[in-house]
């Protein structure tokens, strides 16, 4: 009798027991093809509305729309076996109302077969979080620098610099995790105040930017492997991916160019005419 073996994803509760334990690692991911290189050594992926800038080159997060979270967030999952797998609500899909952003998020989940949602905002989207987590959907949440409010605030800048701006963004954290989040990302945040604030809630914190004193990091996946040409100054490359793919582009034009395929004569042969 055969044996299967079946792989089990990670849960939310399992996340959530890394508080003030082992690191989460955690990676954004768009597509199938790079899921399954990060499967087996990621907690967990989050499909990032920074696909927009990333993968359909716009300046910022704010023209994603829910539609192209759900495609890249169904990619990621056929590629993905065992790390759980969160997506973001893009904006305008959830600030309207707790009602609506239900509707939206359980689209995303029923969709996509994803784990849970993320979604920017502190103690403002205190009560949709409590809404969504009482129906059944786990979400992320996002504090600190939140992209889909550069608008408001002039551009991407380091959050809690002053002491003065602390006790807000500290509320922002205690909102979110008192409303059910499971977990929260803490992005463009100085460091005292990210120490601080893991200390102070009981969930895990993944910085981004924001200090190795949280329960966990994330970083962009492009960021990472040096495919950003204008990576953030906080991101340490640990490759360098983008002369690599550049170079091998460039030998193949040469080849192609220069009607070279050295082996290809053996793998599909010229027919000979019979005599």
């Amino acid at each position: 009798m055969s044996v299967h073996n079946e792989t089990r994803r990670v849960t939310v509760p399992e996340i959530r027991a890394h508080k003030g334990k082992e690191p989460v690692v955690c990676l954004t991911c768009y597509h199938a093809h790079t899921a399954r290189l990060l499967d087996d050594h990621v907690d967990l992926m989050l499909v990032g509305d920074s696909l927009g800038m990333v993968m359909h080159g716009l300046e910022n997060t704010l023209g994603v729309t829910l539609d192209m979270m759900i495609t890249h967030g169904k990619a990621v999952m056929r590629g993905s076996k065992r790390a759980l797998v969160v997506v973001d609500m893009p904006f305008g899909s959830y600030e309207e109302s707790p009602a609506i952003a239900f509707r939206n998020a359980a689209r995303v989940i029923q969709e996509t077969g994803a784990t849970a949602v993320k979604m920017e905002g502190g103690a403002r989207m205190a009560e949709t979080i409590r809404y969504l987590t009482q129906r059944g959907i786990p979400v992320m949440g996002h504090i600190g620098l939140t992209p889909q409010t550069v608008h408001v605030t002039g551009g991407f800048r380091t959050t809690g610099r002053t002491p003065e701006e602390w006790p807000a963004i500290e509320a922002d954290a205690k909102a979110v995790a008192e409303a059910g989040a499971f977990a929260m990302v803490l992005e463009g945040m100085a460091e005292p105040l990210a120490a601080k604030i893991t200390a102070e809630v009981a969930v895990p914190t993944i910085g981004i930017g924001a200090s190795p004193a949280c329960d966990g990091q994330i970083l962009v996946m492009e960021d990472m492997l040096g495919l950003n040409p204008n990576p953030p100054k906080f991101v340490r490359e640990y490759a360098h991916l983008g002369p690599a793919i550049e170079a091998a582009v460039k030998a193949y034009a040469s080849d192609v160019r220069s009607r070279s395929f050295p082996g290809t004569e053996n793998v599909y042969p010229m027919k000979r005419s019979k005599p």
